[in-house]
Formats: structure tokens, sequence, C-alpha cells
């Protein structure tokens, strides 16, 4: 049986990080990898975010306010989301997915040492690559099929541009630690055609 395996999805707004991570736990668990004593825990940062904002306290009215505002959110809050997912739901059996974390490199940095602490430090780092243009055509059609109302242009732009500045920062450092295995994907293509590449990438690589 394959060790434990965790996975960090990395790219734009609109990149499809959410199909990615779905087609590769269908794969996983295809291939045994991913079973009932081995199940996988799906750290979505965005849906967590907009879990929480629904509560009536004043820290969830504070978040909601500032998202609604388009305003980023503080690393610590960040932090605070996938960590306590972890500490509710990890028992030292599951495979890790990160979908959306870290935005920034304070957070990357953050999230390695909770894995160096679960002696997870072999993470796969997955960048959706895809252009400026791709993601804001993707995200004006999204938001006319979906009714999507924080998907305006303005709203994209500051999206895009905050990629940008803090995430690239993250990127560059996973690309240039050794110890993660780093997978650049054209994220341009067919989904079917990114799954694909993403699994070929990880049958070429040499195991840890």
């Amino acid at each position: 049986m394959n060790t434990l395996k965790t996975f960090i999805f990395i790219g734009p707004s609109g990149c499809g990080k959410g199909t990615q991570v779905e087609l590769l736990i269908k794969h996983l668990t295809q291939t045994g990898d991913i079973s009932t004593e081995r199940p996988v825990l799906h750290s979505e940062s965005g849906k967590r975010f907009r879990d929480f904002v629904k509560q009536d306290d004043f820290m969830a009215g504070k978040t909601k306010l500032a998202m609604e505002r388009g305003e980023r959110l503080p690393d610590a809050l960040a932090v605070w989301n996938w960590t306590g997912y972890l500490i509710e739901h990890y028992t030292g059996r599951e495979h890790l997915i990160f979908d959306g974390s870290p935005r920034s490199l304070l957070e990357a940095k953050a999230l390695d040492t909770i894995l160096s602490f679960l002696k997870r430090e072999r993470a796969v780092v997955i960048f959706l690559d895809v252009s400026a243009e791709e993601s804001i055509k993707r995200l004006l059609k999204r938001a006319t099929e979906q009714g999507r109302a924080d998907d305006d242009l303005e709203e994209i732009k500051r999206r895009l541009d905050w990629f940008e500045k803090d995430v690239r920062p993250a990127l560059e450092y996973y690309e240039k630690e050794s110890a993660h295995l780093f997978l650049k994907i054209n994220g341009e293509q067919s989904r079917e055609k990114i799954h694909e590449d993403i699994k070929a990438r990880l049958a070429e690589a040499p195991k840890a």
C-alpha cells in the first residue's frame, strides 16, 4: 500500500482547482489509495469561509463584511481556517488535499510547519497555470451561467491582482523548495486533458 499523500492545489480564480480535486479523488479511489481505512480530508478554504460567515457572531460578521467589500482576508484567518479543519478531523490515517490554500508566502511557510509536525513533509504542489485573460473569460462565463454577483469584472481583476502580488511568491517558494514535488500544469486545456497530465506527472515522479 502506498504511503499517505498530501496535495496542494494552487491557481488563479477560474483555473478549475475544484474540478481537478474531484477527478484526482476519483482516480485515487479507483487505484485503491483512498479507501475506508485511508480516506481523504479535503480542505476547501473558500467553502469553509462561506460557511463561517453564516454564523451570528462578531468575527463572522467582520469577515463577511470584508469579503463583501472585496478585501483580502488576513493570513491569520486563512491559517486558522485550515488549521481548525485539521484539528477537528485529522486522525493520522488520511490523505490530505488543500484546495485554495496557501494564498501567500507566509501561509505557505505556516502550512509547512504543520505538515512537518505531522511528518507529512513531502507534499505534491499542483499549480494549474492559466493566463489572466483566460481566467477573466471563464469567470465572466460563470457569472452569466450561475448568476454569481461576486464575479463582476472589477472583482475578478482585483482577485487576479492579489494572485500576482500574494500567491505568486508562494508558488516561487514551492518551486524552489526541494522537499516538495512541484508540478506546473497547463490549465488552458480540457478538464480531461488536465487530469491526464496530472496523472502522468505523478506516475513519472520519483517516489519519496
